[in-house]
């Protein structure tokens, strides 16, 4: 155990290599798209809706499709009515005031590693993604969830419980609905591989 210990000590107190900070940096410049694009995408399709509706949740803010005959977020609104789902609102989405916040102190974190050039403020960042992710993953899930089963009783269509697909395709009454990551869970994505990738290469040089 003591060794063990010596060992990650060790570790934790390697000093970053240039290549690691240079790779740290371009990670937070990957990141930057997460502020500007979805993290996930939606899409409706029906007979009525040959064309989908669309639906884009971004870490600020719901955006539905738009053309000039229709806006599809309040489309997809009036349709959850009839089958007794709340509306979606930006408002009861408590996620759009911390996913950026936290996207945002993973960025100064970042950069403070870059500078400070230890290892254990490396791993530290890494590790608070990992949760940051694993959280953010979660709660959408559980929204989805919720507003899939808590449909009023006495809706004028009746439908069984659901939960919307997370990824992938699901039928749900007369919709097929697709739901994908966007971009911006790309970027996050990419932006954990780049800090792994910066850990690997600055505690490689201890081994040789």
């Amino acid at each position: 155990m003591e060794k063990w210990l010596d060992k990650a000590n060790i570790f934790f107190d390697l000093p970053l290599t240039l290549n690691s900070r240079i790779l740290i940096l371009v990670a937070v410049v990957v990141l930057l798209p997460a502020y500007y694009f979805p993290l996930w995408n939606m899409t409706f399709y029906s007979n009525q809706y040959p064309d989908g509706l669309k639906l884009h949740i971004y870490a600020y803010k719901l955006e539905g499709g738009k053309t000039p005959q229709r806006d599809d977020l309040r489309e997809i609104n009036e349709l959850n009515h009839y089958i007794g789902m709340r509306p979606l609102l930006e408002s009861d989405f408590s996620e759009f005031k911390w996913i950026p916040f936290g996207i945002g102190a993973l960025i100064l974190l970042a950069l403070r590693a870059m500078v400070i050039g230890k290892m254990s403020n490396l791993v530290d960042v890494f590790v608070l993604f990992s949760y940051f992710g694993l959280f953010s993953l979660w709660s959408f899930y559980y929204r989805l969830y919720t507003y899939g089963h808590n449909l009023a009783p006495d809706a004028a269509i009746k439908v069984k419980p659901f939960t919307p697909p997370l990824i992938g395709k699901e039928q749900i009454a007369n919709f097929t609905v697709y739901s994908w990551p966007g971009l911006a869970s790309y970027s996050l994505v990419l932006f954990a591989i780049l800090l792994f990738v910066a850990i690997v290469m600055s505690a490689r040089p201890a081994e040789e």
